[in-house]
């Protein structure tokens, strides 16, 4: 989201195996090639001591709430010193308040989730005026540095959002409820998802609804739509985390909510993998959601975070966790998280973090 992957050794998107052996192990048994340089630069935070700062973009989301969870348990697995997180409540301003009041508590570290990426650089200039190292998790600022950005590629969930709905509908209309675009994450899924139909499947027309992740404005704007376009044949919710409920209630209000194989049913794609989405599939409300990682970002983000506040660096290439660390035009590096496609075949499977609570 603000948008959404789990990991392990072997590239896939688990749970369990994810977390068995710690990157920073798996670092050490292989070669420079595959996990970036380790060499201490002696660069600020080295040494690895001190207290680490969490800031959250919201905890109104399913998936926020359990990328929350998973902090000090993916904290204490990495030996990392965490902070209660900080939840910055959907407000850009008050995210850069709450970096700065971390920062005046004298943590050595900070993993922060951005909410704008433009807006978070004055919290990023911040610390790195104080010395502080950052890891941004989720969404890449476009301005500052951090020492990684834990991420999945929003590219991508964009791309298998359409190319699911393209095999599906031969021709007609399919909205995209959208994310904030001031946020990198919704306009990578939402310039994906129209440029990959218009090249790919140009029998579909795209209807579009700006929804900034706020689940009473897909709402709204969804039902306007529907009055104007009754006849849509598919969706693709940029966040299940605020848009899935808003989005099978309006259907349902309207008495369009059809099951998977009936006729009439809306073919719904979603990003996120929280467990209420692969619910939703099981009961043939949706079809598929991509599963973006909370506890891998979690994991990841604690893992870079230590690495940086003990002067480490890393470079472009595959990494031991089954992801790729691309260098961003910024020049900041990211960790892009593989994130698998959830459909009905696959939405039991043990290993996917959206079913651990089963």
């Amino acid at each position: 989201m603000v948008g959404s992957t789990v990991r392990n050794t072997t590239g896939r998107p688990r749970r369990s195996r994810a977390l068995g052996a710690t990157a920073a192990a798996a670092c050490a048994a292989l070669a420079l090639a595959a996990c970036g340089s380790t060499k201490d630069t002696g660069g600020a935070g080295g040494g690895g001591e001190g207290k680490v700062g969490v800031v959250l973009p919201l905890l109104t989301s399913p998936f926020w709430q359990s990328y929350n969870d998973y902090v000090p348990k993916m904290a204490k697995s990495e030996d990392v010193d965490a902070l209660k997180t900080v939840n910055s409540n959907s407000d850009p301003s008050q995210q850069i308040t709450d970096i700065n009041n971390q920062l005046n508590q004298g943590v050595k570290g900070l993993v922060v989730a951005p909410l704008d990426s433009a807006a978070v650089s004055a919290g990023l200039d911040q610390a790195e005026r104080k010395g502080v190292p950052v890891v941004a998790v989720d969404v890449a600022p476009e301005k500052g540095r951090v020492a990684m950005v834990v991420r999945a590629d929003n590219v991508a969930y964009g791309r298998k959002a359409c190319d699911y709905l393209g095999r599906r509908i031969r021709s007609g209309k399919v909205a995209q409820i959208m994310g904030d675009l001031a946020s990198v994450n919704g306009r990578d899924r939402s310039e994906a998802f129209r440029g990959c139909v218009k090249e790919k499947y140009p029998r579909l027309k795209v209807l579009e609804i700006p929804a900034k992740w706020e689940s009473d404005t897909a709402a709204s704007k969804l039902d306007t739509l529907l009055n104007s376009h009754p006849d849509l044949k598919g969706v693709y919710l940029q966040a299940g985390g605020v848009y899935l409920a808003p989005t099978l209630q309006t259907l349902k209000s309207k008495g369009m909510l059809k099951k998977a194989g009936e006729k009439g049913h809306i073919t719904v794609v979603s990003n996120d993998g929280i467990p209420q989405e692969f619910d939703a599939i099981r009961k043939g409300q949706i079809d598929a959601t991509v599963s973006q990682p909370a506890d891998a970002y979690a994991k990841y983000g604690m893992y870079y975070i230590k690495a940086a506040m003990n002067g480490k660096k890393f470079s472009p290439g595959p990494t031991d966790h089954g992801s790729t660390i691309v260098k961003l035009p910024g020049g900041n590096l990211e960790d892009q998280l593989p994130a698998p496609l959830v459909t009905r075949k696959n939405v039991d499977d043990a290993e996917l973090w959206g079913n651990a609570s089963r």
